[in-house]
């Protein structure tokens, strides 16, 4: 989440003519992280990936601050664990309001991206010539491969520490911060200086596209307060019905006529505040923008959540698709919400995001088939995951390896893909074993996802206030498996057993598909970054109410008549 370095000294800020050149750190952690296990700790998960002798972990301090290219959200995520508590001078309960504001920092404009600094303040943990890309996956398997030619097998040198290697502890506080901050800002308005809109839409709708223009010219027009720079998807650069060129010509005669500029000066402004996103600049730079805007349905709220896999700016979603249990804001009056949000403040609701990891299966010395090797005495032993997952660990022997993280919103959905069979996985909680499921698949859910594939699968509604995981077979082939649900401070591990008869493949928020193989499994724990979305003034919980009523038909009956009815007995 921190940088620490300036437009001169970043690396690949001119890779393409899309990235921000007047932003260049990247959201990578600036301090090295290694994590042990405490021998002591109940909860101790087993992960294959940390030898015993590793240092104590290098989490920040009470001298750690918030760095300055976080986003807006994050720094107040990072602020609210470092910050000492201030003492609010109450006159009467009425002044509960602002006493929230002001203890947690938020009664001030803030700047986004805040003041710059130094390489020196923050010294990466990367190398210059490190391959740790912060691409969507892969992350973890480059950085373990660099580790093991370093001669330090089993540590995970990422920047940013997985989730899933935190102790019980670190977990807990982790998620209890995350829901902390998001009960306050949800009492408050924050005010911030946004100055870089991202766009996000359908670019092949072409319903969407002329809306998206619409939006975009009001952004930059004259009569706005704000120049504010407006980033599109590269695809609308040479799109027809989009018309950039013409876009910028239509602006370039608004602020001719209104004599505020000369022709050259407003040109030459006007084609530098329209600019162009790609994906890559999105996993490198997520900072470079303060405030996200899309266009569509939940599936394009979803694609800004996969587009930002770390850290991720406010997101306000105008409803233009189907359902809208993500999108609550009215299109027709986006004027006014907009110069509203931007004027007044928004109202955030951090919303509960999974980490997931795959794990591959590692070949023992002597392996002779997928499940059979000769041991150290020569006997022929059969692997079982379950033993490898919660039996005894051997310092020397690290059974398997990162591959590729990813961060969800709605869900992860182990299934048995192209297969006619019913997969076969085995499902760990922490330090044990919780059961074999024979099945189409398994499906581990948000709170947010709750009313997409688990409503669907039969599982339960849950509040997106929850901080729960919602685990649900489908098809299971048996009469007793029930969905359950689990507290978010649990590490969820689903792995495909040695002695499968088929493969299974795993899905992060229906976007990217990946193919486990006898011995792999993937790790769910609770996200260090969450969905920061704004959500219109209310009552949350009535708004989701209203959604589920609505849009599913929730508890929707006929009302029982009562004209004519008489008791039995009088």
């Amino acid at each position: 989440m921190t940088g620490g370095v300036d437009a001169n000294q970043s690396q690949g800020a001119n890779e393409d003519r899309y990235d921000d050149h007047h932003s260049s750190a990247s959201d990578d952690d600036s301090n090295a992280v290694e994590v042990t296990f405490d021998d002591g700790n109940p909860y101790r998960r087993k992960s294959s990936l940390v030898f015993s002798e590793a240092t104590t972990p290098k989490l920040a301090t009470s001298n750690s601050r918030p760095s300055a290219t976080q986003c807006l959200v994050h720094q107040f995520l990072e602020g609210h664990r470092y910050d000492k508590p201030k003492r609010p001078h109450r006159e009467h309960k009425d002044h509960k309001h602002e006493d929230i504001v002001s203890e947690v920092g938020l009664d001030e404009y803030v700047e986004p991206k805040g003041k710059a600094i130094t390489q020196n303040d923050h010294p990466s943990a990367t190398e210059p010539d490190s391959d740790v890309s912060a691409d969507a996956g892969g992350v973890d398997q480059k950085t373990w491969r660099k580790a093991v030619r370093r001669g330090k097998p089993g540590v995970d040198h990422n920047d940013g520490l997985n989730s899933r290697l935190l102790t019980k502890k670190q977990l807990t506080d982790m998620a209890w911060g995350v829901r902390e901050l998001s009960r306050r800002l949800g009492s408050i308005r924050l005010k911030f200086k946004a100055r870089s809109i991202f766009l996000l839409t359908k670019a092949y709708d072409r319903e969407l596209i002329p809306k998206t223009r619409e939006v975009a010219k009001w952004l930059l027009s004259k009569d706005r307060d704000v120049r504010y720079t407006v980033y599109v998807e590269e695809s609308l650069e040479a799109n027809k019905e989009f018309d950039a060129p013409g876009l910028l010509e239509e602006l370039h005669q608004e602020y001719i006529d209104s004599g505020q500029v000369d022709g050259v000066t407003a040109k030459s402004a006007l084609e530098g505040r329209l600019r162009y996103w790609a994906e890559k600049m999105c996993r490198r730079r997520p900072h470079t923008f303060d405030f996200v805007i899309t266009l569509g349905g939940d599936g394009t709220v979803l694609y800004a959540s996969w587009l930002f896999q770390r850290i991720v700016p406010p997101v306000l979603s105008f409803s233009l698709g189907s359902l809208g249990f993500l999108t609550k804001f009215d299109f027709n009056e986006y004027q006014d919400i907009l110069a509203t949000a931007f004027r007044d403040g928004v109202t955030v609701s951090l919303r509960l995001r999974f980490e997931g990891t795959v794990m591959r299966s590692q070949k023992k010395p002597n392996q002779l088939s997928q499940n059979e090797y000769i041991d150290e005495k020569g006997a022929h032993r059969k692997r079982d995951l379950i033993e490898e997952l919660i039996g005894e660990e051997r310092d020397d022997e690290h059974t398997h390896r990162p591959d590729s993280t990813f961060e969800i919103l709605n869900e992860i959905v182990i299934d048995r893909g192209p297969n006619a069979t019913m997969s076969s996985t085995e499902i760990f909680g922490d330090d044990e074993h919780f059961t074999s499921v024979l099945a189409d698949g398994v499906c581990v859910s948000t709170p947010t996802g709750s009313t997409a594939y688990n409503l669907a699968a039969g599982g339960s509604l849950c509040h997106p206030e929850n901080p729960v995981m919602l685990v649900t077979s489908i098809c299971a082939h048996t009469l007793s498996f029930r969905p359950i649900i689990l507290p978010d401070t649990i590490v969820l591990r689903i792995g495909v057993p040695y002695d499968a008869r088929t493969n299974s493949w795993a899905s992060f928020d229906g976007r990217e598909r990946i193919e486990l193989f006898p011995g792999d499994y993937v790790t769910i724990s609770a996200s260090r970054f969450p969905f920061a979305s704004v959500q219109p003034q209310g009552r949350r919980s009535e708004d989701w109410v209203n959604s589920i009523s609505a849009k599913l038909g929730w508890n929707t009956r006929q009302r029982q008549k009562n004209d004519g009815y008489s008791q039995w007995n009088k």
